[in-house]
């Protein structure tokens, strides 16, 4: 399931280059991921790294 960045995003850009599959750009005001290149990390990391690398934790999975 793909992932995506809540209003809590602090704009920090930590998990952009973190993205195996560069599914993580620069929005307006926080960052986007997008959900048709989204692949939780699933083949590339046993983690999303999006998750590890965010210090404000708001990157949960879209259900």
């Amino acid at each position: 399931m793909p992932r995506y960045i809540t209003d809590e995003c602090i704009n920090c850009g930590a998990c952009e280059p973190e993205c195996p599959v560069e599914a993580i750009s620069e929005g307006d005001e926080i960052y986007i991921i997008d959900p048709e290149v989204c692949v939780d990390c699933e083949g590339h990391f046993d983690e999303p790294q999006c998750v590890e690398y965010c210090p404000v934790d708001c990157i949960p999975l879209i259900e």
